[in-house]
């Protein structure tokens, strides 16, 4: 096991006031421990205090837990130095990453790398696997120089193109329309693509905040908040891992637009 000198833990307070600035004036203390008790802060702490890192992390988390994972097609995965694109769709918002993150890493001798929301570099023994990604704010400008270095390094990168957890739509759990970034990258970097299904989801209350937060308008993401909770209620749980077999790159021709193409691989992983 690799240890940390002195691991990190999370202060959900300390958070909050470093990129809220001024405006976590605002909260009173209660809100801040109310927040410690939702996400756990106590239980994800004491798991981060063993100081696992990389892939290391990433298995010890799934123990941690007690989850149990059937994997499927992992004999799908060629045993290559050419860097590929795992995609995936993306249910449960935490499991789902850190349970890819480590069966994909112990595959390739831990050349991977995730391309995350840049909040997740406050898990120090998750960093070393992560590219972070800042979407919103100023330095949203930088995403497309950082999606460049991504691809052009020699990592095998896990993207889930959806961009957010999966959600109830028509009756259905069923991630977003996939953006395609991962295809117009992974095709100018000649990286084969990984279809992956990750059979699992979320609690019904989840999907519900979801629906409320788009039908109301309101512009955060509530149902990210929950995540760490859904983390928790979900010790115990059993879900399946489908691996595909690579599609070469040069199969996207001018046939479909590559919007149609991303349509097209999501397909293909839910058919998995």
């Amino acid at each position: 096991m690799t240890q940390s000198t002195s691991p990190k833990v999370i202060d959900i307070e300390q958070i909050i006031r470093d990129r809220a600035g001024d405006k976590a004036r605002l909260l009173p203390r209660f809100v801040f421990r109310w927040l410690e008790r939702f996400i756990h802060q106590d239980f994800i702490n004491e798991y981060l205090r063993q100081g696992r890192e990389g892939v290391d992390f990433c298995e010890g988390v799934i123990d941690y837990l007690g989850v149990k994972l059937t994997v499927e097609g992992l004999e799908n995965l060629p045993l290559t130095s050419q860097p590929m694109t795992f995609v995936s769709n993306h249910p449960l918002g935490a499991i789902d990453g850190v349970a890819l993150g480590g069966i994909i890493g112990r595959r390739y001798d831990g050349h991977i790398k995730y391309l995350v929301n840049d909040l997740l570099m406050n898990l120090d023994g998750l960093a070393p696997l992560c590219i972070p990604i800042n979407k919103f704010g100023p330095q949203s400008r930088k995403l497309p120089q950082q999606l460049d270095a991504a691809f052009q390094g020699d990592n095998h990168i896990l993207m889930f193109p959806a961009g957010l957890c999966s959600r109830l739509i028509d009756g259905q759990i069923h991630d977003i329309p996939w953006r395609k970034a991962f295809l117009k990258k992974s095709i100018e970097t000649h990286r084969d693509i990984v279809p992956v299904h990750f059979i699992g989801q979320n609690s019904p209350r989840f999907y519900q905040v979801a629906l409320w937060t788009k039908r109301l308008g309101i512009k955060v993401n509530l149902a990210q908040v929950l995540l760490p909770d859904e983390m928790y209620r979900s010790r115990g749980g059993h879900y399946t891992i489908r691996f595909g077999s690579p599609i070469s790159y040069k199969c996207f021709d001018s046939s479909r637009t590559l919007n149609e193409w991303a349509l097209w691989i999501e397909d293909e992983v839910y058919k998995l």
